[in-house]
């Protein structure tokens, strides 16, 4: 990625949006982007999956939507990352090439596979600091340390 000329981004926001049958599967990528402290933006069909799961996200319009849409937010450099899977049909592939192509000509990196999208959180999360509480340990608990 980083010889292709992209940079990604320890933090930020990612911008979703994932063909439905992706969406169950994004559900455990978006909790971990949130929990390394990356703020979460999707269209509104993910966005509602994911408020569905007790998962914070912002929502924007498609392409064509009259309110913020996905477009602004790549063009305004609001999302550091874009992932876009790919779904059937006329329109929706028509949108995902304008989604990629405003991506790229804007500098931002836009995963349209899942695999990838973890491999690169992977990466991120070992460069980020993170702490979660350790559950004791049953011998802790009678007060004999090992």
């Amino acid at each position: 990625m980083i010889a292709a000329g992209m940079k990604i981004k320890e933090f930020g926001t990612v911008l979703l949006t994932v063909a439905d049958k992706d969406k169950e599967e994004t559900l455990a990528l978006a909790k971990r982007f949130s929990n390394i402290g990356y703020q979460l933006m999707a269209t509104e069909g993910t966005a509602k999956h994911l408020e569905n799961a007790g998962i914070k996200v912002k929502t924007v319009g498609k392409i064509d939507s009259e309110s913020l849409n996905l477009i602004d937010v790549i063009r305004k450099g609001e999302a550091q990352m874009v992932i876009n899977t790919l779904t059937k049909g006329k329109q929706p592939e028509r949108d995902g090439f304008r989604i990629r192509r405003e991506s790229v000509e804007n500098g931002v990196p836009c995963l349209t596979s899942l695999d990838t999208a973890k491999a690169i959180l992977r990466v991120i999360e070992s460069m980020t600091f993170s702490a979660d509480a350790l559950k004791p340990m049953e011998s802790a608990k009678e007060g004999v340390l090992s």
